[in-house]
């Protein structure tokens, strides 16, 4: 699982979320912002609150006292394969080093240049490579936040 300041600077630089079940989420606040909760319609579901806005509606969790959030205020955690699909056919290869770093190759400029982003997780190489995508900054911004170890 990526940290949860990559999946912040991933929804800042504008990774859309249309949540469905099975998606991973926090909510970004001191208390609970080492949880991870997963959209299941036996747990939590995601619903339309009165506003029109997405709600996430928790079910039967007596240890919470949470009833619902709105999507604006939960966090998207996405999975390595959902990193993967939002580089869509910018992604080139994932392959691991000797060293058991994963190396993902895609392109991320609008030149069409392939970049390879290094990180000791897949799914943080996928993060990486997708902020450098989405910000446009270049190579020198590929690495993604070191992870607070093994999730």
């Amino acid at each position: 699982m990526i940290d949860i300041d990559v999946a912040r600077r991933l929804q800042h630089a504008g990774l859309p979320w249309f949540p469905a079940e099975g998606d991973l989420f926090a909510i970004d606040t001191e208390q609970l912002r080492d949880e991870a909760f997963m959209l299941s319609s036996m747990v939590i579901e995601s619903a339309e609150g009165r506003s029109g806005q997405k709600i996430f509606r928790f079910n039967g969790t007596t240890e919470w006292a949470l009833d619902s959030v709105e999507q604006h205020e939960a966090l998207w955690i996405p999975r390595e394969e959902q990193l993967r699909d939002a580089l869509g056919t910018d992604f080139v290869s994932l392959r691991r080093e000797q060293d058991g770093v994963f190396v993902v190759s895609a392109v991320l400029d609008p030149r069409g240049e392939v970049h390879e982003v290094r990180a000791p997780h897949a799914e943080d190489a996928y993060a990486g490579a997708l902020l450098m995508r989405l910000t446009a900054d270049g190579p020198q911004s590929a690495e993604p936040s070191p992870t607070s170890g093994d999730q």
